[in-house]
């Protein structure tokens, strides 16, 4: 008898919890309606279930409780019964996946007018590449995948040279406009996931996988992976910026190009030191985890970085300069900043590559002097 009153107790308080709790899905970001419908139909279909087989146990348990002199029924079989419940489940079971089949059928095939956007995850930060004038994204191959071309372009396939590449963890998408997000990974299971849009994808090493989505909201949104990718995975996050078309353009023509953002081997970019780090760290992706604005990331901010005395996790500290600077790029996890997680990859840059990518650095502020205007 306590176990029937346990699992009404269990059953009312779940139903109550749900009615009264502030779990509900947040508004939506883009028009994936269908998406909360299908999760609407499931969380019926599970609770009613959930309910009925609780108050059917707890009712089995009361009707055919232990009562002196009385002996149960031994039937091993019931076909009637195994009929309904066959029934019952397979009714249960299609109502369940025939939705959510049918909004993905939708989910993986974007209008012709998509603007297509790649998105290529690794450890532990997110790129974006989008077409550049001619409109059709560049082609790539695992065969050219390098530090200095994380998205593996083709360097003589034409349509890849103005391609505009993105080495921020932040995205920009215009408003009220259809995006397809072609989906990559260089390293492990990733999976790009923005929870106001309803929408997520796994990406797989080897493989391009695909969604698509319109943007309805204005906004800033979280991204963040949703596939457990190793010690880093928390630090694995971004925002994606829905905002008007005019805003959008200018964001775009602010980013590099390919042609412009690959170093010769051996050879910083062109332009001074300082112009040259910048570019070095966006293609190199440094701008996915340390900011130029003094703000908090991943890992420490660059602003005011030179000239200060740094403490890392074993108590020692040690003043930012050159040699110092030089030291952490070439081997980042050897002496790991307090606070903050050894998660930074080791890189491969050619000596005039870290020169330029210091002078960039110190240029942000210290020794004394005040830090430049961020730079965008």
């Amino acid at each position: 008898m306590a176990v029937a009153v346990a699992l009404l107790v269990i059953v009312v308080g779940s139903v109550l919890f749900h009615l009264a709790s502030p779990w509900w899905l947040t508004p939506l970001a883009s028009h994936w309606q269908q998406m909360d419908n299908t999760l609407a139909i499931t969380l019926a279909i599970t609770g009613a279930f959930f309910v009925v087989i609780n108050l059917f146990v707890a009712y089995t348990l009361i009707r055919h409780r232990h009562r002196p002199g009385r002996r149960a029924a031994y039937e091993p079989e019931n076909h009637r019964l195994e009929r309904w419940l066959i029934g019952i489940t397979t009714v249960g079971i299609v109502a369940l996946l025939a939705p959510g089949l049918v909004v993905y059928a939708e989910y993986v095939q974007p209008p012709r007018d998509a603007l297509v956007v790649e998105v290529l995850g690794q450890q532990w930060q997110w790129r974006y590449r989008f077409p550049g004038a001619g409109g059709t994204l560049g082609r790539s191959d695992a065969r050219f995948v390098s530090s200095a071309n994380p998205f593996g372009l083709d360097p003589a396939d034409p349509a890849a040279q103005d391609d505009l590449l993105v080495g921020a963890n932040e995205l920009h998408l215009p408003l009220g406009k259809p995006v397809k997000l072609l989906l990559r990974s260089l390293d492990v299971l990733h999976d790009f996931y923005v929870p106001p849009f309803r929408a997520r994808m796994n990406m797989v090493p080897g493989m391009v996988t695909w969604f698509w989505f319109t943007p309805t909201t204005a906004g800033r949104f979280e991204a963040l992976c949703a596939q457990l990718c190793g010690v880093g995975h928390p630090e694995m996050r971004g925002y994606v910026v829905v905002e008007d078309e005019a805003a959008f353009q200018a964001w775009l023509r602010a980013q590099p190009s390919f042609a412009v953002s690959v170093a010769p081997p051996g050879a910083a970019p062109g332009g001074s030191p300082v112009a040259q780090g910048l570019t070095l760290s966006r293609s190199k992706g440094c701008v996915a985890c340390h900011t130029v604005d003094g703000s908090a990331a991943v890992g420490p901010t660059w602003r005011g970085l030179y000239g200060r005395t740094e403490t890392f996790a074993d108590g020692s500290n040690a003043r930012v300069d050159e040699a110092f600077l030089n030291t952490e790029i070439r081997d980042p996890k050897a002496r790991v900043a307090k606070g903050f997680a050894p998660v930074m990859p080791q890189i491969e840059l050619s000596d005039a590559e870290r020169e330029a990518l210091v002078a960039y650095i110190r240029s942000l502020g210290g020794d004394g002097a005040p830090a430049p205007p961020q730079q965008q």
